[in-house]
């Protein structure tokens, strides 16, 4: 079940980052500034932020336990453009299409929008060679690199994917 951030899901999403290795201290401290954001300027329209459940974990109220989450909203000045902004799995749900589901949800969701394009930006650090396999198997194209862009020999990647061109 995918389902909208809620407050008691805050915690569980930073320590998911922290899990995943992926992330530095300021690139959370990014995240979280984003998960606050949303949870408490709901008028906001820059970000929304879902949550996927484990399917492996229902407890007696329906609920369960948070296997990753996906952040994004329209980019500014553009029309029908939009940025996937973040997207974590716990490390041990990685692997069972749990990213998978989540990209399918934004992408769903941007075209019931009339959205036309989503974007996705990463590093071209070697630790994130998987995180770039799986867009590319996800049919996104990468469009740019930045060289330099984060730091000296990190790149800024870019990938794109057109929806609504059926």
């Amino acid at each position: 079940m995918i389902r909208p951030l809620t407050q008691g899901d805050r915690a569980t999403i930073l320590r998911l980052l922290r899990d995943t290795d992926m992330f530095t201290e300021a690139e959370i401290a990014v995240a979280e500034e984003q998960l606050d954001i949303v949870l408490n300027q709901p008028g906001q329209k820059d970000y929304d932020i879902v949550v996927i459940m484990d399917d492996d974990v229902v407890v007696h109220d329906g609920g369960g336990r948070v296997a990753g989450y996906l952040s994004w909203g329209p980019t500014p000045l553009t029309e029908g453009t939009y940025d996937m902004y973040w997207m974590a799995v716990a490390p041990d749900k990685q692997g069972r299409g749990y990213g998978k589901r989540l990209v399918g949800w934004l992408e769903e969701r941007v075209r019931s929008e009339k959205g036309r394009l989503v974007v996705i930006e990463t590093s071209s650090l070697p630790k994130y060679n998987p995180t770039r396999e799986f867009y590319l198997g996800l049919g996104y194209k990468e469009t740019a690199r930045i060289p330099d862009f984060y730091k000296p020999g990190d790149a800024r990647v870019i990938y794109i994917k057109y929806l609504n061109q059926e």
